[in-house]
């Protein structure tokens, strides 16, 4: 559900403008409480049930479905705080109905519960009517029995044990590497260094938006619509490239990093567009700029997977995940912080005009020009790797 967590950032915006606005240590400390309040009152309501894939995928796709409804009435909501000025009522009502929306996947979990006790009441019938039809079978050829029964003990000798030996290697293999076998190998490191380039640049821009948009004369109500934007395509994106990647691979044999290519492209455009400072650029610059950043969240982990495997993932995934944050700092930091000290000017140190982020725009166009680069490595990389992947689902299926 990391949609979910993506679209937060819109949702805690509509939370702010309706009720604390002008109050921003308020906000804060609802911020440091509530998600605590919530975590302990809802862990009682914790579970293991056991998983039917074919049921789990049905719920699972409801949750996406009202996530995606979610994104589309925030999204509305946004587009009506541009056109109009809401009274405070109008705020209150769009946003307990955002709270309706929200309780909605309690539903989704209330019927796979009710899907899960139904299956389980039919099971137990189910399974003695299929006992009792084996044990009449067995019962009236009991020579078969005793021939599959030898069958099943016997031993495999020759050419059968060197088909079990392929198949446990081919098991080892699938369950991947650790994460120094992971750091030995190239794939890992042109993924590193291109989540530097592409999550870096995307989240120092994120981090400066407010500052950004101070220096280009939007308002503080616009400023907000750009958070919210950037959450809304961040988590629709989240969801849609996951979708699209999947469908891609499997009907086409398409490698994933193909689509993180057109990603990292999109980055140097939406950075060039926000460099451009035209009226409403940072709008679409936004939007751009989300997209792009829930696009590697998605793709990132699921080709982590692919290339070294399920069984160290957390670890591996984790690892590169830090390229994020490591890229975040040197581009707000190194970039973006020391460029706009060089710009400022005045007792308050602050700059207005396009020329206050230009060169740090530029910057970090190059530099995820140069992440697409990688990934285009990746990508040749990983080709055939992922067409035999297509090749198996296709034998599966």
């Amino acid at each position: 559900m990391k949609g979910c967590t993506a679209i937060s950032g819109a949702i805690i915006i509509q939370a702010y403008d309706t009720f604390y606005k002008g109050e921003p240590s308020k906000f804060l400390l609802m911020l440091a409480l509530w998600p605590m309040f919530v975590s302990l009152v809802l862990m009682l309501l914790v579970r293991i049930y056991e998983a039917n894939a074919s049921d789990d995928k049905k719920h699972l796709n409801g949750f996406s479905a009202l996530t995606l409804i979610i994104a589309g009435y925030l999204m509305i909501m946004v587009i009506l705080e541009k056109s109009f000025s809401l009274p405070l009522w109008a705020r209150i009502i769009s946003f307990i109905l955002l709270l309706l929306i929200l309780a909605s996947p309690l539903g989704v979990a209330i019927k796979a519960q009710k899907d899960s006790n139904k299956r389980f009441l039919e099971t137990p019938s189910f399974e003695s009517n299929i006992s009792m039809e084996n044990v009449k079978s067995r019962c009236s050829s009991p020579k078969s029995f005793v021939a599959k029964d030898v069958a099943y003990h016997e031993v495999p000798r020759g050419e059968d044990q060197a088909n079990v030996a392929l198949d446990d290697k081919s098991m080892f293999d699938e369950e991947g590497m650790n994460l120094l076998q992971a750091m030995r190998t190239v794939n890992f490191w042109l993924l590193f260094i291109a989540m530097v380039c592409g999550m870096g640049s995307t989240q120092a821009v994120l981090n400066n938006l407010s500052q950004i948009g101070q220096s280009l004369n939007y308002t503080t109500v616009e400023v907000n619509n750009f958070f919210s934007l950037w959450s809304i395509w961040n988590c629709l994106s989240r969801v849609g490239v996951g979708y699209l990647s999947d469908y891609l691979l499997h009907t086409r044999g398409l490698a994933r990093p193909l689509l993180m290519t057109i990603t990292l492209a999109m980055i140097v455009v939406g950075h060039i567009v926000i460099a451009s400072g035209f009226p409403g650029a940072l709008y679409v610059g936004s939007i751009i700029m989300g997209i792009c950043d829930g696009s590697q969240w998605s793709l990132m982990p699921t080709i982590t997977s692919d290339l070294f495997g399920v069984k160290h993932l957390g670890t591996i995934f984790n690892t590169i995940g830090i390229a994020s944050p490591i890229g975040s700092y040197i581009f707000s930091v190194r970039v973006i912080g020391y460029i706009y000290d060089k710009e400022a000017s005045g007792e308050d140190h602050s700059c207005v005009g396009a020329r206050c982020f230009l060169l740090s725009l530029f910057i970090m166009a190059f530099l995820a020009f140069l992440g697409f680069l990688f990934v285009i490595a990746l990508f040749q990389r990983t080709k055939r790797f992922y067409m035999l992947r297509k090749s198996k689902h296709s034998l599966k299926r």
